[in-house]
């Protein structure tokens, strides 16, 4: 519940300086901003890694942390880094929310001119621009999707690691993805003292005075409810029997690709695109033509041409079906391009006004498609590039087209419309395609680890110390070597595992 800001026993004097600002755009803070900023400031020395759940306001307690510096004078300078499609967003939220008047930088002119500026971490990394940045030492840096500074051995965290800020905030859902070496690495960048050396055990006995992690779950916020349905479909009989040779031919592959030594990225590819639809998994065998044995060229072949025959598949016209039911605009998501294209062909061929967001729009393209899907589209289909970030709250559909093999990439798809703000009781539809691997993904994510009915993510999770195992490819040894029983038995086992 949100809460009257005045009525807040605490000393940020941004909460008496925007009260009336906020009333008059009915905004309100809610309990764990506040709390979350109160203890950034007090006990952390403003240095922190904010790991809120999804949904839960990163963006909102950055922008309080950093006006209350302001207004107290501590902090002149600031400089936020995000992801180039997500600066427009933060200009709106630092802008209406916080009445910061703030220089969305996007073509990298006018470093030493602004004092308070937003740029994309990717044009702010560049030398030239980099060592301008370096020479005009910025009292606060805040960067978003932080996560992407896990690798100390990339430009991004090299960059970061280079500034020298008095001030700075990180902010990601996800501080460690595979191991616990990830999460280091952020935190060594905050507060290098405490993390000299990469020791599991320090990590954990000092996390809490870096990083803080509100959850949906420890917290008495009021989320709506998760209607979710799960929709089985038959393929076609040329879908079927396409999805069946290429089961077939990964397995022969496999064992080749294992004797040999070789790379099974692409044998992943094919399995995974093959639950999504025809369209997708066509480049895949084109270029498996040129690597393929001898032995497998004719097989390959006549995939390939029975994938280019196949017009329309069973799960688009099912998606048809939805939308006639639904009341208002939905989110569609699918995990690959040739897919998304084949679906807002279908659906424009129809009637009906779908947009397109993926990694192939620049910032631009991104803010337009979605504004022009909340003004006036139908339904945003969008790949992986719409798993983070964006905010659709005014939406409150979900349809999973195709899954990722990671249950936390399914939360995130979640979080973009079941978020604070969200009004309406959130309805996802998961098309699952019967006598598939897909099919039995689903199940172990409905009827095991019961994911779409709660929120995953906790703090263990964070601080695991075992590194994980890649899930796609155990996943795929999965599909290779096991069947019936086993098989399902082992994906439980595969997917818990990545929540826990």
């Amino acid at each position: 519940m949100a809460i009257n800001q005045r009525a807040v026993d605490n000393d940020l004097v941004v909460l008496d300086e925007l009260a009336d600002f906020w009333a008059e755009r009915d905004f309100a803070l809610y309990p764990h901003q506040i709390e979350t900023a109160q203890r950034v400031i007090d006990e952390l020395d403003g240095r922190a890694l904010l790991a809120d759940e999804v949904g839960l306001g990163k963006t909102i307690e950055a922008g309080l942390i950093l006006k209350e510096y302001i207004l107290r004078g501590e902090v002149e300078t600031v400089l936020i880094l995000t992801p180039a499609s997500l600066s427009y967003q933060w200009w709106v939220e630092l802008t209406n929310k916080f009445d910061i008047d703030i220089f969305n930088n996007r073509k990298g002119k006018g470093w030493h001119y602004f004092d308070h500026q937003i740029a994309s971490i990717d044009l702010a990394k560049r030398e030239r621009h980099a060592e301008v940045i370096y020479q005009r030492d910025f009292d606060m840096v805040i960067v978003d999707e932080a996560h992407k500074l896990k690798n100390s051995d990339t430009l991004n965290w090299q960059f970061v690691n280079n500034l020298s800020p008095e001030y700075m905030l990180f902010l990601t859902a996800t501080p460690i993805q595979n191991d616990l070496d990830e999460l280091y690495n952020l935190v060594s960048l905050l507060k290098s003292e405490l993390f000299r050396v990469n020791d599991s055990d320090l990590l954990k006995q000092n996390l809490d005075q870096v990083m803080i992690r509100n959850e949906r779950t420890d917290s008495e916020l009021d989320f709506t409810d998760r209607d979710v349905k799960l929709i089985p479909l038959e393929l076609t009989s040329p879908e079927q029997q396409l999805y069946d040779g290429i089961t077939e031919l990964v397995k022969q592959e496999y064992d080749r690709c294992r004797a040999e030594n070789r790379n099974l990225l692409h044998l992943v590819t094919l399995q995974r695109e093959i639950c999504s639809s025809s369209f997708a998994v066509i480049e895949t065998l084109q270029n498996f033509l040129n690597s393929a044995a001898e032995e497998l060229v004719p097989k390959v072949e006549q995939l390939l041409q029975l994938a280019e025959e196949i017009q329309i598949n069973q799960k688009v016209q099912v998606v048809e079906e939805l939308l006639k039911e639904i009341d208002g605009q939905a989110v569609i998501f699918t995990e690959y391009l040739a897919t998304q294209n084949y679906i807002c062909y279908y659906l424009y061929q129809r009637g009906l006004m779908p947009v397109k967001f993926d990694g192939t729009l620049n910032d631009t393209q991104k803010e337009r498609a979605k504004r022009f899907f909340a003004e006036q589209g139908d339904v945003l289909v969008s790949t992986a590039a719409g798993r983070q970030g964006i905010n659709l709250q005014f939406c409150n559909v979900i349809i999973n087209y195709d899954l990722p093999w990671n249950p936390m990439k399914l939360e995130q798809r979640i979080g973009r419309v079941h978020r604070l703000g969200q009004t309406e009781e959130v309805k996802i539809y998961n098309l699952c395609t019967k006598g598939t691997i897909e099919e039995k993904i689903v199940n172990v994510l409905h009827d095991k680890i019961n994911l779409f009915e709660s929120v995953v993510g906790n703090l263990d999770k964070i601080v695991n110390n075992s590194k994980e195992h890649n899930l796609d490819k155990s996943i795929l040894d999965v599909i290779v070597n096991q069947e019936g029983e086993e098989l399902e038995k082992s994906l439980e086992e595969l997917l818990t595992e990545q929540i826990k």
